[in-house]
C-alpha cells in the first residue's frame, strides 16, 4: 500500500487506514523506531507498575516502608472472625 506524506504543521505525516491500525492492535500510542533505514511503527506497550521495584527498594533503604494503617485496629475483635 502506498500513502502520501503530508504537511502537518511544522512536521510531516501519513494517514494510516483504520483497518491497518486494527490489524496491528494500535489504539492511541505507538513506538517509532528506525531499523536498517526503515521506519518501524508498533503498538506502544504500557508497562504497568514500571519503576515500582526501584521505588520500593529506595523506600526500604530510606526506612519508608512501614505500614501507614495498622493491620488490626485497637478496637477490633479478631476472635469473632471466621477463618
Amino acid at each position: 500500500m502506498k500513502s502520501t506524506i503530508r504537511n502537518i504543521g511544522n512536521s510531516r505525516g501519513i494517514i494510516i487506514p483504520q483497518s491497518i491500525l486494527k490489524e496491528c492492535h494500535i489504539e492511541n500510542e505507538v513506538n517509532i523506531e528506525i531499523h536498517n533505514n526503515n521506519i518501524v511503527i508498533s503498538p506502544a506497550v504500557e508497562l504497568k507498575r514500571k519503576g515500582w521495584e526501584d521505588a520500593f527498594k529506595q523506600m526500604a533503604k530510606n526506612g519508608d516502608d512501614h505500614l501507614v494503617i495498622p493491620d488490626v485496629f485497637d478496637d477490633e475483635n479478631i476472635e469473632d472472625w471466621k477463618w
